[in-house]
């Protein structure tokens, strides 16, 4: 069963930011734009390109209101280990959630089967905690934070904008579509 359109569940974990422990809930994602990050595990291979890609972004992604939130089944601790010991790793300044428990990775459906790890996924939610967006990838296949920002904007825009919806490879000014009955079979 898809989680889009669903509402975030509850959920309260720590995490590392900024070189400090914290602890986040469902409620301090609510009120504001949110992407879920989701890798498998640190100390990797593709994710930490991931995660440096999205680090290289997130100051155009704060600009739209947006907080970030990287997701592994890793421990906090593990997550300030890899902060330390990677200079990729050490540039990010978003949450960095700890989900050894699994809950997190569970709400949004995306823990592998018997393995404790969390898929490659990204969710944009909205301010009302409601996923607009995901993206599943298969282990080897890294994903393109620049398309994320693209995305965000695309769901913002059609929040704002009730009957207006966004084509393909849509880009912030360009022409959007607003869906009706004239439209049909001449796209």
């Amino acid at each position: 069963m898809s989680v889009l359109n669903t509402t975030i569940k509850p959920f309260k974990t720590q995490a590392f930011k900024n070189g400090k422990f914290v602890e986040v809930t469902e409620k301090d994602v609510l009120g504001k734009w949110a992407v879920f990050f989701f890798y498998p595990a640190d100390f990797t291979f593709v994710c930490p390109t991931e995660l440096g890609d999205v680090a290289d972004h997130y100051d155009e992604l704060q600009k739209l209101g947006v907080e970030v939130y990287s997701v592994s089944t890793d421990t906090h601790f593990v997550h300030k280990a890899w902060h330390d010991a990677s200079d990729t790793i050490r540039k990010i300044k978003y949450t960095m959630l700890g989900d050894p428990t699994w809950q997190i990775s569970q709400n949004f459906d995306c823990l592998r089967e018997g393995q404790g790890l969390a898929d490659r996924a990204t969710f944009i939610v909205d301010p009302q905690g409601v996923i607009q967006a995901m993206e599943i990838t298969a282990e080897g296949i890294g994903r393109n934070a620049a398309d994320l920002l693209r995305k965000v904007k695309a769901a913002q825009y059609v929040a704002s904008h009730p009957g207006e919806v966004c084509p393909a490879k849509w880009e912030e000014g360009a022409k959007t579509l607003a869906p009706s009955l004239d439209l049909v079979g001449k796209i």
